[in-house]
């Protein structure tokens, strides 16, 4: 699987360790102890692991997964490598025998068990067999004049110093591999959720294209009789307010969803506006028309602002939040509109009864509203809008009383 490809870099960090003692220890049985080992043999193998490595490396840099065979395949040639080191240096009298653990900590740690379980019998078998089959360095020793003794404590520090390696590797690059997994995890959590709420919107789009479809009929039905009753000399006054007042609500319905109709064209040829004196003023000019009984203060930034894309789905993002906040309290709602180098910000201030923990922690999700009459569909859909635009809204519980709601736009997004 594409995942194993982090593991399969760790695994040439855990190489280049391995390989860099190993020389180590061969110069110093060479140099110092006066080991007869045989150079030839044993830097054969060495040269073997660091161009394995390198091959690795470059092979990293291809865009093919890296599946559990392949990934598999790598860690029995270093237990093969490995296996034939030992053998030039003493078999499993080698200090450093215990460094054909690490192929199979990093199987059990990446790999399914069947990988588990081949990669235990190869390990073991190479290590029974090197118990047998090996180039002894005790003779060697012997003809150098080495106490037993000596031998003994050269044995104990070799095999401190692979306890030490064993240690690091364990410590630093199994955690580093532990971690590149739970990364994985993650991310397909994320990818998982991220369907999930696809499918949601496109659950969403159908429905609103269906019930916009079906709601045209009734609609111009509603106009004709709205009309043919204002026509009559017989109501009162008060009568014909009303009846306009309907015919302006059946307009307004009719008008959203004709701006349904026009939005997919919209966000593909959308011209870029000011957004403190054109967007703004736009949205806020159709929010009046809507919801007249509000009153509201407006604070802009002073400079000259960024473009930004004014668009159905923007415009209808921003209106769901100037609705919310009038829905909490409709009197004295603060609307302040600033900006940085990097986005937009847009708070929305209002002194309604404000949010509680258990409401905070379901915002934004689908079919939940905080209002008890809404369809809790309305912060998922903005919340949705804004991502598109690289953005996201915030909403917090104000100190004395109210809800603050904060929308950031990226500039990013708003230039792009």
């Amino acid at each position: 699987m594409a995942g194993n490809h982090q593991q399969l870099l760790q695994l040439t960090y855990i190489r280049f360790v391995i390989l860099f003692c190993q020389c180590c220890a061969v110069a110093f049985a060479l140099l110092y102890l006066k080991i007869d080992l045989n150079p030839w043999a044993t830097g054969l193998a060495l040269l073997l692991l660091g161009l394995l490595n390198l091959m690795t490396y470059a092979r990293l840099h291809s865009p093919w997964p890296v599946t559990q065979p392949e990934f598999f395949t790598q860690l029995l040639a270093d237990a093969i490598i490995y296996g034939f080191i030992l053998y030039q240096s003493g078999g499993g009298t080698n200090p450093f025998i215990f460094m054909l653990l690490i192929p199979l900590i990093i199987t059990v740690m990446t790999l399914n068990n069947r990988y588990i379980w081949m990669m235990a019998v190869t390990v073991t078998a190479i290590y029974g067999s090197l118990l047998i089959y090996y180039v002894p360095v005790v003779t060697a020793l012997s003809e150098h004049q080495h106490s037993l003794a000596s031998l003994f404590n050269f044995h104990m520090l070799g095999m401190w110093l692979n306890f030490i390696l064993t240690v690091i590797v364990i410590t630093y690059f199994i955690v580093r591999i532990n971690r590149a997994l739970q990364r994985q995890q993650q991310q397909l959590t994320e990818e998982r959720e991220a369907k999930v709420h696809h499918q949601q919107i496109l659950a969403l789009g159908t429905m609103a294209a269906g019930t916009a479809h079906e709601l045209g009929t009734p609609l111009s039905t509603m106009s004709v009789i709205l009309h043919e009753m204002q026509t009559d000399a017989g109501l009162s006054s008060e009568h014909k307010e009303d009846i306009e007042i309907l015919q302006q609500q059946v307009n307004i319905c009719a008008d959203k969803l004709q701006q349904m109709a026009r939005s997919v064209a919209e966000e593909k040829n959308s011209e870029k506006t000011s957004l403190a004196t054109t967007f703004l003023s736009e949205v806020l000019e159709q929010w009046k028309i809507t919801r007249p009984e509000v009153t509201y203060s407006l604070n802009i930034q002073e400079d000259l602002p960024p473009d930004l894309h004014n668009t159905t789905a923007l415009r209808q993002a921003i209106l769901n939040l100037l609705n919310n906040a009038a829905d909490a309290c409709p009197e004295n709602i603060e609307i302040t509109l600033h900006w940085d180098s990097g986005a937009i910000w847009l708070t929305i201030r209002d002194y309604g009864a404000g949010l509680s923990a258990e409401q905070t922690n379901t915002l934004g999700k689908p079919f939940i509203s905080t209002k008890g009459k809404g369809l809790g569909i309305g912060l998922f859909l903005t919340s949705t809008t804004l991502a598109h635009y690289d953005g996201d809204v915030k909403l917090y519980a104000a100190q004395d009383k109210g809800t603050i709601t904060e929308v950031r736009l990226s500039q990013r997004s708003v230039h792009g």
